[in-house]
């Protein structure tokens, strides 16, 4: 496969063979549209989608058309992430990596590769590391990293995003002193003997957040770019960015003002600040390219399973006394609902834990009153732990399960200990959701997770690892037919972000967004969808991914 060389291509991609052409048709493909396939598809030069049908029949309705040939790709509507984090995706990018790693050894070994490369004294910043990998299931602690690290300042994100791992250099440089018996709301210093041993969860990490080096403008563009890369090259089209600043908002702008952003991003601002401050006063936000748009807030109820943060109804079954933390106090959280309420901005929020989910439908349910039966489309972010009764509210409130299929498959191994089997019954229960009638879209929640959607669609079918266990699935009565997980991905993501009058589904009006792959995933076997191929992706008609000059390969 070859990469195109620059999204800035794009304006001459509807000029092929030395022609130019204000209609572009592709051909030669597996094309999905509702109710099956078609053979080709055209777009006029804004983008927009003019005709869909059989080569023969668009090549004599557009003679003159520029012909883009899919080489037997399959075609599907532009695939759209429905709960990312593109900064926290480039920033990992530029960070120490430690997804994977089966060990603390292997923690400090990759540590030590990328100290390698920075300058004496700055800070050792890294994500992704997961003490459920390792042999011994424990929180690491500061002393772990201490013989490695004795002065350089080292602070690493745990793979939820939900904890943080730091080694003494670091907890030196807090602004308070973290010994005692006290705790800050929402949130939880592991100590031993009244000490800290080096790990935060949840709003304990703030005390530590607070003194890294923040990234600046600079910073963030490069990593921006590397993020924008590592989506289009695995077909996405959009993103749902959940957590934007109005820092980081300005600077996405910037990229929309130079022409430089090469897909959707649906960004939500970060909980109760500026960004959504700036939509209550300014109004909902949208760049005149159409690629850039603030309309939604992400706030937070609780934290992770897999650091015990999400806050559940009863005692964790292997953390005896402990059910979890909201992060939000419950009165803060009604009042800055109420304030989107006010705004008329759309409404997400992180809820992981059955008692989490509760309160977060309670506060929809009673601020929306009699509005819950408008068209809303406010959302819980993940779902992941949600009493059997909670599910018809879902539909009764009106709300979308904003669900990530990979987070039950790299849970799986441990989520019943956390639980225990009872809980199970609501544990990441897409199919119950479709049951209800509740609207899915899907994501990945990267980059906590791979970015790749083809694992998601793999993990909605199967509910398997990559080594296809356990054999018949996890939970396998919540498994979606590959069709539901394409529209989670696709049809539901629009809907969940207002624009399913222009994507989600490849017909005539919408916008020219595709995501072509090598082999048709409703043609193999699903065991070889993660491993299918991005033959190119196209965003408004213009060819932001791959290549379409030769055969997919």
């Amino acid at each position: 496969m070859k990469r195109s060389t620059g999204w800035l291509l794009a304006a001459g991609l509807l000029a092929l063979n030395g022609t130019t052409a204000a209609t572009t048709v592709l051909h030669d493909g597996r094309i999905g549209v509702p109710g099956g396939t078609a053979e080709a598809v055209a777009w006029d030069d804004a983008g927009r989608i003019v005709a869909v049908g059989s080569k023969a029949e668009l090549a004599q309705r557009y003679p003159d058309a520029a012909k883009l040939d899919a080489h037997g790709a399959a075609v599907l509507p532009g695939l759209v992430d429905a709960h990312g984090h593109v900064l926290g995706l480039g920033l990992s990018l530029l960070n120490a990596d430690l997804r994977g790693t089966a060990s603390k050894a292997q923690v400090i070994e990759r540590l030590r590769a990328h100290a390698a490369k920075l300058p004496a004294g700055a800070w050792l910043v890294g994500r992704g590391w997961d003490q459920n990998d390792w042999p011994e299931k424990q929180f690491p602690t500061a002393a772990d990293l201490d013989a490695a690290f004795p002065d350089r300042p080292v602070y690493l994100r745990r793979i939820d995003g939900h904890a943080a791992w730091a080694n003494t250099a670091a907890l030196s440089r807090a602004a308070r002193d973290l010994a005692g018996d006290w705790q800050p709301d929402g949130g939880r210093i592991e100590r031993v003997g009244g000490k800290p041993t080096g790990v935060f969860v949840d709003a304990a990490m703030h005390l530590v957040d607070e003194v890294v080096p923040k990234p600046d403008a600079a910073l963030k563009r490069r990593a921006y770019r590397l993020a924008f890369e590592t989506l289009l090259a695995n077909g996405l089209t959009g993103v749902h960015d959940a957590g934007v600043s109005r820092d980081d908002l300005a600077v996405l702008r910037g990229f929309a003002d130079a022409g430089e952003l090469p897909l959707r991003i649906y960004a939500m601002a970060d909980g109760d600040g500026e960004a959504l401050d700036a939509l209550c006063r300014d109004g909902l936000y949208r760049h005149a390219d159409g690629r850039l748009q603030m309309r939604a807030v992400k706030l937070y109820i609780d934290g992770a399973l897999g650091s015990r943060g999400a806050a559940l109804k009863a005692d964790y079954s292997d953390d005896p006394g402990n059910r979890g933390l909201l992060v939000t106090a419950p009165d803060a959280f009604r009042a800055v609902v109420a304030k989107a309420k006010r705004c008329n901005v759309q409404v997400a929020t992180h809820a992981i834990g059955d008692r989490g989910t509760r309160l977060v439908l309670d506060t929809y349910a009673g601020v929306l009153d009699a509005a819950a039966q408008g068209d809303h489309r406010w959302r819980v972010e993940h779902a992941q732990i949600v009493d059997v009764a909670d599910f018809p509210r879902f539909a009764q409130l009106r709300v979308i399960a904003s669900m990530q299929p990979t987070h039950a498959t790299s849970d799986m191994p441990w989520a019943q200990a956390r639980v225990g089997e009872a809980r199970l019954a609501g544990a990441y229960a897409w199919r119950r959701f479709m049951a209800a009638k509740v609207p899915l879209a899907l994501g990945s929640d990267f980059p906590v997770e791979q970015v790749s959607p083809l694992l998601g669609l793999y993990a909605a079918v199967t509910r398997q690892d990559l080594d296809a266990k356990p054999a018949g699935g996890w939970l396998p009565a919540q498994r979606l037919s590959l069709d539901e997980a394409v529209r989670g991905f696709t049809a539901g993501a629009a809907f969940a972000e207002f624009a399913e009058s222009d994507r989600g589904t490849i017909a005539v009006g919408k916008q020219a967004d595709f995501t072509l792959l090598r082999d048709d995933p409703y043609a193999i076997d699903a065991a070889r969808i993660p491993h299918d191929r991005i033959a190119a992706t196209i965003v408004d008609g213009k060819v932001v991914y791959g290549s379409l000059d030769r055969p997919a390969r």
